[in-house]
């Protein structure tokens, strides 16, 4: 297997933009991935374009699965997503949640890896600023690297698929300071939940505030247009 391929999942958002730049500077070949869920901002996948364009991605793949068809979270039901006018977060899980998301994302990926012949899936994860998902936790990880060791042909064959996910133990600030250095542009991408039609930023959803708060703390304007600041 090449083990100078590497499929990493861009979703649009600031925290895959990071985690493709790292492999990047790893000396990866980027198998970009996208997934198309039926989610309720898909400008994301517009940004995830320019993102994998920026990293001279080898390939870009978009897969649909349509996880509106089972609901259950402001991202693809018809649910409200949660507005915070005073700047805080919501505490515990929220309805943002999207069930078995990153399950079914990293699910995708293996298989993805193992038709490339990849040794490699990059994910940006974070367990530290975050809106409190369970699926991006340390615990997650591992439990999905075993899975990825048992269930593949790669795996019972001794070419385990390794799930790297180097932004897991970053604070949100941390993470723009590492992507800076990288050159990473923030301009091409998206965390809204709720962007207005014209594609701008809310501000008032956690993401956004998340986002805000740690362009703030780093000192760097963000350079996406927001509807509220």
């Amino acid at each position: 297997m090449n083990n100078k391929k590497a499929v990493v999942l861009i979703s649009g958002g600031l925290d895959s933009a990071t985690v493709a730049a790292v492999a990047k500077d790893k000396g990866f070949d980027i198998y970009a991935l996208s997934v198309n869920y039926g989610q309720r901002h898909s400008c994301e996948l517009l940004a995830a374009e320019k993102t994998a364009r920026q990293f001279s991605c080898v390939e870009h793949k978009f897969v649909s699965v349509d996880l509106s068809a089972i609901g259950g979270s402001a991202l693809t039901d018809n649910i409200d997503v949660p507005q915070r006018d005073n700047g805080k977060q919501s505490v515990g899980i929220p309805i943002t949640y999207v069930p078995a998301r990153n399950t079914i994302f990293l699910s995708i990926s293996l298989g993805y890896a193992e038709v490339l012949g990849a040794r490699d899936i990059f994910i940006g994860v974070n367990a530290i600023d975050y809106s409190g998902y369970p699926d991006c936790r340390p615990e997650f990880i591992e439990m999905f690297q075993n899975l990825a060791s048992l269930a593949t042909k790669a795996g019972i064959e001794g070419n385990a698929i390794k799930i790297n996910a180097p932004l897991i133990d970053l604070t949100k600030p941390e993470i723009i300071s590492l992507g800076l250095s990288l050159d990473v542009d923030y301009s091409l991408t998206h965390s809204c939940y709720s962007p207005s039609s014209n594609g701008k930023s809310c501000g008032r959803c956690d993401s956004c505030i998340i986002r805000l708060k740690a362009f703030a703390d780093v000192g760097v304007n963000d350079p996406i247009e927001y509807a509220k600041q």
